[in-house]
């Protein structure tokens, strides 16, 4: 029994510390006007003149241009079928569950405030990502609840689909997108997930963490002309990170070294 708490400890101590070793800064001001070094990320976040119907709330300060915002909705940045199922369900997604995948997109676009969370990545069309970003209970129950019936066939959608070529993108021309895994079986979010807490974190491979309104948490969409309160959400998590900066990465190490000796011996 000692030697699984002991595990157990282990466990929970590295994840901590993959939180504290791939935060890239500590710089408060960096931390709050981060644009994710991607394929149609500016490098800085700035006004926009206007941005596109569910990515408008982000136009006052925004890590996206009004053409990206255009290409969320009007055509498709990555090639990604939403309607992957259709092959078993002659269903397609419905609408309103595809406007909170916008949202989503939005979010993942034109968001200045995840810099509390970016970590590196490599992949051909981005080198940093946002992970573990915690989204508002009552959001991720509305995205759930309007998603409750449609159909897919993984739940993880960064990492289980096959990227195939198709002739089917909406370009018009060939290019890669994304297939069922062969072998699965279509079946209602409800069923893959069970609840939106394992939906909102397992969609996008751990992306968002599922966090109570009582807790500070990211919105997934608002009213900009009030303003953005992932603002004062995004500073409350700098400054937890900016408040252990004075320790350096050496004594960070040594600290940890210690913790773990004493755990494993």
């Amino acid at each position: 029994m000692k030697r699984e708490i002991g595990t157990l400890a282990l466990l929970l101590l590295v994840l901590q510390f993959r939180m504290v070793f791939g935060q890239k800064t500590s710089n408060l001001d960096e931390l709050l006007n981060w644009c994710l070094d991607a394929r149609h990320h500016k490098k800085l976040p700035g006004p926009e003149s206007d941005l596109f119907k569910q990515c408008t709330p982000w136009k006052n300060r925004s890590c996206c241009t009004e053409e990206v915002t255009k290409k969320i909705h009007e055509d498709n940045l990555y090639s990604f079928n939403f309607n992957h199922c259709m092959h078993q369900t002659r269903k397609e997604m419905s609408s309103e569950c595809h406007r909170h995948f916008k949202q989503d997109h939005c979010f993942y676009e034109c968001s200045p405030n995840v810099g509390p969370w970016v970590v590196s990545e490599k992949r051909s069309w981005r080198k940093e990502r946002y992970w573990k970003v915690p989204i508002c209970a009552s959001d991720c129950e509305a995205w759930f609840n309007s998603c409750a019936e449609d159909y897919t066939c993984t739940d993880n959608w960064s990492r289980n689909f096959e990227w195939l070529e198709s002739s089917q993108c909406s370009s018009g021309t060939k290019c890669r997108t994304n297939f069922c895994p062969k072998g699965s079986e279509c079946k209602t979010f409800k069923e893959i997930y069970l609840n939106a807490q394992n939906f909102c974190e397992k969609v996008w491979d751990e992306a968002w963490e599922y966090t109570n309104d009582s807790s500070p948490c990211m919105r997934l969409w608002f009213d900009g002309r009030r303003g953005n309160p992932n603002d004062l959400t995004a500073k409350h998590y700098a400054f937890a990170i900016g408040g252990t900066g004075s320790l350096s990465a050496s004594m960070q190490f040594s600290v940890a070294m210690v913790v773990i000796m004493w755990i494993v011996y």
